[in-house]
């Protein structure tokens, strides 16, 4: 029997601000629910939930841990009274409502997953939060189907290259916008079918062009601001748009005559804080079809570059940077 550790280590937020507010500290290691896991972390996702929380912008849902990290990765070392399919041993993936940097973490257990076949912990750990984003919004509240068009912005980020994977290994023809060449050249190596520099290029016009100006079926936008109305002129009737973040802004005015003329369906959602019997769904949901295609390598979370939980304050400003091009993950090896 595992003998756990009285206390652990743990990033703790000492006042809103930036990257410099986040330090390490000592906490008790927690103990699990009923129907949580204990996890021995080897592996933490960066997600820009995060950082809105470190600037004190996104509390933690009721009863969550203070502590940041919403994706983890490791072995399982306790579970709780109801929990049936985990075992201390058991290697895990998770979607954490919170506390996943940190040595240990407290997950519901019907949020996590197995570690897909042929991939390490730490690629692992960059799985939840972005693959149970893009399942949600885009195969489930978009309903993208085989042989229809996903335009994805920010196809650079850990959110764009996960939706830029699944949408192809499903049948999609994907089309994303980015901020640079680089990046642009990112996705189309992780199959995008056209890549767009909207620094350089307006891209409703390549949409329209690149779709012989029937344009987009689905739209999974984080942008917001201008591009809201933009999406409208992008998307083909029936077209579908989703929005799961606003960082251009949420307030904005637009003309709603073209939601109509197209009968377009405009939805969004946030993750963190639905229920965990609704986390719960998107993970079968995953396990059952998306599950297949990482044993297959068919697709494969894309690591831009891996931080010791001790630097997490440089793991934050490089997102913040817009550097980067896919995950980046803090190790706890």
């Amino acid at each position: 029997m595992t003998v756990l550790p009285k206390t652990m280590l743990a990033v703790s937020i000492s006042e809103a601000g930036g990257p410099e507010v986040l330090h390490l500290e000592t906490v008790p290691v927690p103990s699990p629910g009923p129907t949580e896991i204990l996890v021995r972390v080897a592996a933490a996702g960066v997600n820009r939930p995060d950082l809105l929380q470190r600037a004190g912008l996104y509390p933690p849902p009721k009863g969550a841990s203070e502590i940041p990290g919403l994706e983890v990765a490791g072995t399982v070392q306790a579970v709780g009274s109801a929990v049936s399919r985990w075992q201390p041993g058991d290697l895990v993936c998770a979607l954490a409502p919170g506390g996943g940097y940190a040595e240990y973490a407290l997950v519901d257990g019907s949020n996590a997953l197995p570690v897909p076949s042929g991939l390490s912990l730490k690629e692992a750990a960059a799985i939840p939060e972005t693959f149970f984003t893009v399942w949600h919004n885009v195969f489930e509240r978009g309903a993208l189907k085989s042989g229809e068009t996903l335009l994805v912005h920010g196809g650079g980020s850990g959110i764009g290259t996960t939706a830029i994977m699944l949408g192809k290994a499903l049948g999609a023809t994907v089309i994303v916008t980015a901020g640079s060449d680089e990046k642009c050249e990112a996705c189309r190596r992780l199959g995008a079918d056209k890549a767009i520099n909207y620094r350089e290029e307006d891209w409703v016009a390549v949409v329209k062009d690149v779709t012989g100006n029937r344009g987009a079926d689905v739209i999974l936008d984080m942008v917001g601001g201008p591009y809201i109305a933009k999406n409208y002129q992008a998307a083909a009737v029936d077209g579908r748009i989703v929005n799961i973040a606003f960082l251009q802004g949420s307030r904005v005015e637009v003309d709603y005559m073209r939601l109509m003329l197209k009968r377009l369906t405009h939805t969004g959602s946030t993750l963190r804080a639905q229920p965990v019997e609704a986390k719960a769904q998107i993970a079968m949901q995953l396990e059952e079809k998306v599950w297949p295609l990482l044993a297959e390598g068919k697709c494969r979370p894309l690591i831009h570059k891996s931080y010791p939980l001790a630097d997490v304050a440089q793991a934050h400003a490089l997102m913040e940077s817009n550097a980067h091009i896919g995950k980046i993950v803090l190790t706890l090896d």
